[in-house]
């Protein structure tokens, strides 16, 4: 079988080819900081931006190289991130945490623009909307009811598109429609990623790659903090990790689900054909349970197409076959053509489908945004660091929300694979 692969493909993230990942140093750790975060993605610089120019001194630990996780390899897509619809989170939380959690959705999208604006990172951020395509005709019923039954106040621009329209938006016929959701944006994560490191360190932020933190100790000043590189004290410490959270916190990995999001790159295709598939621009989801979502690129040269497609975790040389056959399924119009990057990244679920923050043991933390963190992840990072500061904005609808787990869950998801399978029987046959 012919390659789908161009003869100079890449196994790594399409954004790094314009924003690579730092070369790693080796400067010393100070003994002792005001702040230590763990994990160097949107949460952790965010909390870190925060901290630094409230006064504090910190630093940012990561086992990799600074930005190694999902924050530089996401498909730079940024909704409200609520996944939980109204009537489901008042059942849950009330009435009262249902709405901040609502705004909280709202404010993440509208502060992400503003401080992306406000500070000058050129990362190619663009309001462009999101089209929400349903994959099924029960899918575009729903779809279009939910829009009636938003609560008083939180209505959002949005319209419908019928399926005898859809190609107006899209270049294919296999979907049944969809809605538009206008305020949707989309930027290049990497370069975005590397606006935040540079803000960082004009802040003052020091940091460490290749530190893997690998215990923290309450101690009568904070925390004495176990490095790969030493010992640091620290009076605070936050934890970001999200996807990538490990055995440092047995608390939190437990109730972090580390599943694999997997997206491919085209090659650079005819300006022509883009205009036929994504014609205005618009970023993409679909309604499937283990949905899909893909972009053109911020040039408009390729498409990024990302979703699941295998049961079990697999590596980005057989992900990307599979995901470029069901491209291939959704734009015939892509047959000759070939995929130049293919890449994966752990995005962290919870069992709620709600993002969290909080503070446990004494150890900060926000997490679990269910593969829409690229705006709510910096949103509740820099919420994080408000807390710390003692400043009473710091406290979100995320936060008043228990965090849960599962008795039978300890770290490692071993109920995905049979779970993936039933979500595609349920997606297949509309149940």
């Amino acid at each position: 079988m012919e390659s789908v692969f161009t003869a100079d493909a890449k196994m790594t993230s399409y954004w790094w080819d314009r924003s690579p990942p730092e070369a790693p140093t080796q400067e010393s750790l100070p003994a002792k900081v005001d702040a230590l975060v763990v994990g160097s993605g949107y949460t952790g610089l965010h909390a870190a931006i925060e901290l630094a120019r409230g006064g504090r001194e910190v630093l940012v630990c990561d086992a990799e190289q600074i930005g190694f996780g999902c924050s530089t390899r996401n498909g730079g897509q940024i909704s409200t991130s609520v996944k939980p619809d109204f009537a489901s989170l008042v059942k849950a939380h009330g009435d009262a945490v249902a709405r901040r959690i609502f705004e909280d959705g709202r404010h993440s999208l509208a502060w992400t623009e503003a401080f992306i604006r406000e500070e000058g990172i050129d990362c190619d951020f663009a309001v462009v909307g999101r089209f929400h395509v349903a994959h099924d005709k029960k899918s575009f019923d729903s779809l279009t009811a939910s829009l009636k039954t938003r609560p008083k106040g939180f209505e959002v621009p949005a319209h419908v598109v019928p399926r005898a329209e859809q190609r107006s938006e899209l270049g294919t016929d296999v979907y049944h429609g969809g809605v538009i959701f206008e305020n949707h944006a989309s930027l290049d994560p990497g370069r975005y990623h590397a606006g935040l490191v540079r803000l960082a360190r004009s802040a003052g932020v020091r940091f460490a790659a290749h530190c893997k933190v690998t215990a923290t100790v309450q101690s009568a000043n904070g925390f004495a903090v176990e490095t790969a590189r030493g010992m640091v004290e620290a009076r605070n410490v936050v934890l970001a990790t999200n996807g990538y959270s490990g055995p440092l916190s047995q608390w939190h990995r437990r109730r972090i689900i580390p599943i694999g999001s997997y997206i491919v790159a085209t090659e650079e295709l005819p300006e022509a054909l883009i205009d036929e598939l994504i014609p205005k621009n618009r970023i993409v989801s679909d309604t499937r349970r283990v949905l899909y979502y893909f972009r053109a690129s911020p040039d408009r040269r390729r498409i990024l197409f990302g979703g699941r497609v295998s049961i079990g975790e697999t590596n980005p040389r057989q992900s990307g076959p599979l995901l470029f056959r069901e491209m291939q399924r959704l734009f015939p119009q892509l047959g000759p053509y070939r995929i130049s990057h293919s890449w994966m990244g752990y995005v962290g679920y919870t069992f709620d489908t709600l993002a969290h923050v909080g503070e446990q043991d004494g150890i900060h933390y926000a997490m679990g945004y269910c593969g829409s963190g690229v705006g709510m992840a910096g949103y509740l990072g820099m919420r994080v660091g408000q807390t710390i500061l003692g400043k009473a904005e710091g406290r979100t609808g995320y936060g008043e929300t228990q965090f849960p787990s599962r008795a039978y869950y300890f770290g490692k998801p071993w109920f995905l694979a049979p779970a993936v399978h039933v979500y595609r029987l349920r997606d297949r046959f509309g149940i």
